[in-house]
């Protein structure tokens, strides 16, 4: 039997099940914005607090960035902003809890938001640093490729460092190589915690079982799920490309439609 979104959608076609029981959705195509259309719903009824969680993001997102910049470490600014698709989850633990009180009539505030990280706090810390790893090795490696492509020392501002990437010879390689090689990082990275974080949010469960099943969800639905990464991209590079200013908005409404995501891949009653 399907079950329907706030806007009456029939949320899955067909149902399979985990080797422990847990019945999983299967979605259509045209979910992601059925996602998207909700996640906005609850951004509009907790307003205040989805835009206080992201503007804190977007201040650490600019002070990260400056930091680098009074360092002179001009050449990680890229790696790290590209590597925040790699922690998101971990970062909208406090939102998907907003959409969950919204979801169960609940009251929300910001300090239920940032409180929900004591919820299942040991689980959540352990995927948690399953992604940070993921995210140093990522920096390790774009540094890497840079050092490949450019045989020079790291540029010495930011004027250098924009033409070596953006108007050398090097340039297009190097983009599209460090693209594809991070493409890769995101995408094991999404398998693990688009359902994962949510799971361990409002189930009893573990680390382990809420990774399998979030990567068994993905590969199930894994043509709307690679349609929900590309809006997530798209969404995220436009945050980053205002200044980091934009993800104030962008995250707060990525992450309460990856709320109702999950309530689609992972029913109700399962």
């Amino acid at each position: 039997m399907d079950v329907a979104d706030e806007a009456g959608m029939p949320a899955r076609a067909g149902a399979g099940v985990t080797p422990d029981g847990l019945r999983l959705g299967r979605v259509g195509l045209d979910r992601p914005w059925a996602w998207l259309a909700a996640g906005w719903k609850d951004f509009a009824r907790a307003p205040g607090i989805s835009l206080a969680y992201g503007a804190a993001l977007s201040a650490a997102g600019l002070l990260m960035a400056w930091a680098l910049a009074v360092a002179g470490m001009f050449y990680l600014i890229l790696p790290l902003a590209c590597g925040f698709m790699l922690v998101g989850p971990l970062v909208a633990v406090g939102l998907y809890e907003v959409s969950r009180r919204l979801e169960n009539g609940y009251p929300v505030s910001l300090g239920a938001a940032l409180g929900a990280y004591g919820r299942n706090a040991t689980q959540i810390a352990a995927i948690g640093l399953v992604l940070m790893l993921f995210l140093m090795f990522w920096v390790r490696v774009a540094l890497l490729l840079f050092a490949l492509f450019f045989s020079q020392q790291p540029p010495a501002d930011l004027h250098m460092f924009v033409e070596m990437v953006f108007f050398s010879a090097s340039g297009l390689p190097f983009l599209v190589t460090g693209t594809l090689v991070g493409a890769g990082f995101a995408a094991v990275a999404f398998a693990i915690g688009a359902v994962s974080l949510p799971m361990l949010l409002d189930r009893d469960t573990n680390v382990v079982e809420a990774v399998a099943v979030s990567v068994a969800a993905v590969l199930r639905n894994w043509q709307a799920m690679a349609g929900w990464t590309g809006l997530i991209v798209l969404f995220t590079a436009a945050g980053l490309a205002t200044g980091f200013l934009g993800l104030a908005v962008a995250l707060p409404l990525v992450a309460h439609a990856s709320w109702h995501a999950y309530r689609d891949l992972v029913p109700r009653g399962s």
